[in-house]
């Protein structure tokens, strides 16, 4: 089979007014960034569509692959070769981890999104805008200490942070303003990668222009002398901030390999942020669409709850389904199975796995919503291990289960999936968030330590513990809480695969995102910079003179 991006490189794809013309939105409604991806001007109107609404998630990434958003472009070509009328939003990728070890995310094999080369690199600049923005508000910071420092700021308690869409670990802690009284005044700071930036979050949650400005200016970026709050606002920046950012909040449109329209439009993490593309994206599909596919980040622990209890409110929406992705070779890991081995069969590895499984299904089950299982089908499955994990599915678990194959062929990989997704969209459900939002901070967090991770609590660091005496003085208490926490377990230890029992989630700090209007609790080892592995993608990329690219997946 072709790699990933020579079939992106054989692709025949549609001018970019066609696929808009897709959604009945005019040529005058676009603007085209060459002829194959355009921004989409706002606002966008309403046609009267269904709004289904269909939420992607899967079990804990493992090193075997588990082809979640693979999966949902599949799902959705398959959705459209049914007379679904159906577009996707999805999550832009960071370049940071493009350049490492964690691949793109616009797919695989004959279920990508296009032109999975531009997607994955610069697209149409919105992460490195939002770097630019994040960084002007560092600097204009810093100038208003130095030039008389009018606001009372207290140096020692700035917590804005500079921000790089590149894995760099020499900038997790650095100290600036050295070579004396002309270049500002030394103090220890930080970066963060782009997709941790609040500005990210603000603007996935933003409505439109203005709503962004206002978020903006919410932003908590200092602490005075006497431990007052100091925010964008009152450096009067925010709307040279939403100039900045004006285009960047104008969401995407690419398409699939089989044309699905696809709005891709922010990027941040889940398991340092709230890990869903903008609600602009989602509203924009599900204006102009039937049916909307979207992901969420990361396991259902991380990506969906947060998608559920952060998201959904401002959506004014709630997903109709839930598609959880799994795969045998992911499971076998869980199970115990090396990565090396993870070709052969092991039925007794699979069956200890399956906890992992069960615990996300669970967790779903919490909001009332109809649930599916998928089984990504890999090349080395057995019909041994795929007739065990299909019975389990269905007498255990109690949920359907459907097989697919779109990474070899595409939406005729999902067509039986689409089907039944279908079906379920169109069910009654009684949507039920895991915590109420009157709920202060350590009952927000416990309740999804207990009822999606299948913890016993939570446990908070003498920091924490400050952190959150600070959060009551401001009354910040009942805001939205975001856990950032290792994507590869559902405890806040990476090595504890499988589903853990009685464990206890560590906060070690609660970072206040006022403009987010949540707060990021910090556990485990978790940091908001990445680093690179010891080969990082990098060094297999290279480019001809005819600018062709060679070893992008």
């Amino acid at each position: 089979m072709l790699t990933d991006i020579e079939i992106s490189q054989n692709a025949k794809l549609l001018p970019i007014n066609k696929i808009a013309a897709k959604l009945s939105l005019s040529e005058n409604q676009i603007e085209p960034y060459g002829n194959d991806k355009a921004k989409v001007k706002l606002p966008i109107q309403d046609q009267g569509k269904q709004k289904k609404l269909i939420l992607v998630t899967s079990i804990n990434p493992t090193p075997a692959g588990e082809g979640k958003s693979t999966l949902m472009i599949g799902l959705g070509d398959a959705m459209n070769q049914i007379d679904l009328q159906t577009s996707i939003a999805i999550r832009e990728p960071s370049m940071g981890p493009v350049m490492g070890m964690k691949g793109g995310a616009a797919g695989g094999g004959y279920a990508q999104i296009e032109p999975m080369m531009d997607i994955n690199l610069n697209f149409t600049g919105d992460i490195h805008t939002i770097s630019e923005a994040h960084n002007t508000i560092a600097a204009l910071l810093d100038n208003s200490i130095q030039k008389g420092n009018e606001l009372n700021i207290d140096p020692r308690k700035i917590t804005w942070t500079h921000s790089i869409d590149v894995n760099d670990r020499e900038l997790r802690q650095i100290v600036i303003g050295l070579g004396g009284a002309n270049t500002g005044d030394p103090r220890q700071s930080s970066f963060e990668i782009t997709a941790a930036s609040e500005l990210m979050a603000v603007l996935c949650l933003s409505e439109d222009l203005n709503d962004l400005k206002n978020k903006v200016s919410k932003i908590l970026v200092a602490y005075t002398y006497d431990d007052k709050p100091i925010t964008v606002g009152d450096l009067k920046i925010e709307g040279a901030i939403a100039i900045i950012l004006k285009d960047a909040i104008k969401p995407n449109l690419v398409q699939t390999l089989e044309h699905t329209p696809a709005y891709i439009h922010g990027g941040p993490f889940a398991n340092i942020a709230h890990g869903c593309n903008s609600i602009i994206a989602t509203k924009a599909s599900l204006k102009t669409s039937d049916y909307t596919l979207t992901e969420s980040g990361f396991g259902s622990d991380l990506g969906a709850q947060k998608f559920m209890d952060l998201v959904s409110p401002k959506l004014n929406k709630t997903p109709d389904t839930i598609v959880i992705v799994a795969t045998v070779r992911a499971l076998k890991f869980n199970g115990g199975q090396t990565k090396n081995d993870l070709n052969t069969e092991n039925l007794e590895a699979l069956k200890n796995g399956v906890k992992n499984l069960k615990q996300h299904v669970n967790a779903m089950k919490n909001y009332n919503t109809p649930i599916i299982v998928t089984i990504n089908k890999f090349y080395s499955d057995t019909n041994q291990e795929l007739e065990y994990l299909v019975n389990y599915i269905k007498n255990e678990l109690n949920v359907d289960v459907e097989i697919s194959e779109v990474y070899g062929k595409g939406g005729k990989g999902a067509i039986k999936l689409a089907g039944k997704v279908k079906k379920l969209a169109n069910k009654d459900n009684d949507f039920t968030h895991i915590y109420d939002e009157n709920d202060d901070v350590e009952t927000k967090l416990s309740k999804i330590v207990t009822k999606i991770y299948g913890g016993k609590g939570i446990e908070l660091s003498s920091k924490a513990k400050k952190d959150l005496k600070l959060i009551k003085q401001n009354d910040w208490n009942q805001m939205d809480v975001c856990i950032a926490k290792t994507q590869y377990s559902l405890s806040d230890d990476p090595k504890k695969l499988g589903a853990p029992k009685d464990f206890i989630i560590q906060i070690n700090s609660l970072i206040p995102k006022l403009g987010a209007n949540f707060i990021v609790a910090m556990t485990g080892k978790i940091i908001t910079m990445p680093g690179l592995p010891t080969k990082p993608a990098a060094l297999d990329m290279d480019i001809d003179e005819n600018g062709k690219i060679k070893g992008l997946f």
